[in-house]
């Protein structure tokens, strides 16, 4: 006797699958084609951005010395003549800090992105996991007791003792807010959330009371390191840090599609196949580790890791296969873009690049809101 259910695999797919004319595949078409436009024009600002930045500054550099230079590094002629104080200055002190402030905007624009989609919250910030704070008082508590308590470890580790305090102080931190909020192998996002804002209570009191026994010369280290800074940029720096920020930034697109399905809520996506509580283990330790690495060598740098993934989502939608790469790279460009402004704008001297980012990113944040409470929208946590 004839099944009544027709079992061939090719014709259910067809089926399944939308037309290659219906509305629901000329919209896909539409969002890849405007998801590439994006990501496109993303990579074209941010090329624009380094060459300003290796090429705006004390000293002016032509883009063809800046080309005449790197080639130079590689053995390659090319016919734009230089001085010697020029490439000095491009090949010890800009382009160090160009590719710093790339890995430290990419690394905390995608923490941003990944932790808004695990709080599936447009407001959810990195610095809720406790990360920004736990670093900023480690970091504190070195600048302040770090010849005298921590004088063994001073002489140990050098001028790698405050970068080194700060990575260790922003993980721990953020360990202990995961370990709050986990109870027989189930991990609450409220209680991670209610957690961390615990967390960085005590962290700012603890910061508090450090600035409160600090000296003159200690007090100005603490206000410049608070603000951010990427002055201190060095290849030593980058070789330390650079493989933490690049290697987060290359695995968290690896998320993407977990983060998709956890829109939907934990039951569905659980239902849909995926280890929810892996997904959330590893979105906390990724944007543990790659803030730490961040805040430890440029300070805390506020506004890049709210604003920007919440920017992008308004441009490409919510799919984290775009917003996760486009985060990361509509970050670096921000944070280059900051830091050249911090760096000629009081020329000689430098402002802090925190001052930067909250002069821009704060009225942007609030126009944003007040955008979306026209328009009905309200958040939750």
């Amino acid at each position: 006797m004839e099944s009544s259910i027709d079992t061939h695999p090719g014709e259910d797919a067809a089926r399944a699958a939308p037309a290659s004319g219906s509305p629901a595949m000329s919209r896909r078409v539409q969002h890849q084609r405007r998801a590439r436009l994006v990501l496109g024009g993303l990579v074209a600002l941010l090329l624009g951005a380094v060459g300003a930045s290796l090429a705006l500054g004390a000293v002016t550099i032509t883009p063809g010395q800046v080309l005449a230079i790197l080639g130079e590094q590689v053995g390659l002629a090319l016919p734009w003549a230089y001085e010697t104080r020029q490439e000095l200055v491009l090949t010890v002190i800009r382009l160090p800090r160009v590719l710093l402030a790339i890995g430290v905007g990419g690394g905390l624009a995608m923490s941003g992105a990944v932790m808004q989609g695990l709080f599936r919250n447009p407001l959810a910030d990195p610095g809720l996991i406790g990360v920004s704070s736990g670093a900023s008082l480690a970091a504190v508590v070195t600048i302040v007791l770090g010849s005298t308590v921590l004088g063994a470890w001073s002489d140990t580790l050098g001028a790698f003792l405050l970068p080194a305090a700060a990575f260790a102080g922003g993980v721990v931190a953020t360990l202990v807010v995961y370990r709050l909020a986990t109870r027989n192998g189930q991990t609450s996002v409220t209680t991670m959330l209610l957690a961390g804002i615990a967390i960085n209570a005590l962290a700012g009191a603890g910061t508090g009371l450090m600035i409160f026994i600090a000296d003159d010369d200690q007090l100005r280290d603490l206000t410049f390191w608070t603000l951010g800074s990427l002055g201190g940029a060095t290849w030593t720096q980058l070789a330390v840090v650079g493989p933490c920020l690049l290697g987060g930034m290359l695995a968290a697109p690896l998320l993407a599609r977990p983060l998709n399905a956890l829109l939907l809520g934990e039951s569905e996506a659980r239902h849909l196949g995926i280890r929810t509580e892996r997904v959330k283990r590893l979105v906390v330790l990724l944007a543990a580790g790659v803030v730490g690495a961040a805040v430890a060598v440029s300070g805390i740098i506020g506004f890049v890791g709210l604003v920007v993934p919440h920017l992008l989502r308004l441009a490409v939608g919510p799919d984290h296969r775009v917003l996760i790469p486009g985060s990361a790279i509509l970050g670096s460009t921000l944070l280059l873009g900051a830091d050249l402004l911090a760096r000629t704008i009081v020329a000689p001297a430098e402002l802090p690049i925190g001052i930067v980012t909250a002069l821009v990113g704060a009225p942007f944040f609030l126009w944003l809101l007040l955008r979306d409470r026209q328009r009905g929208v309200g958040y939750s946590f």
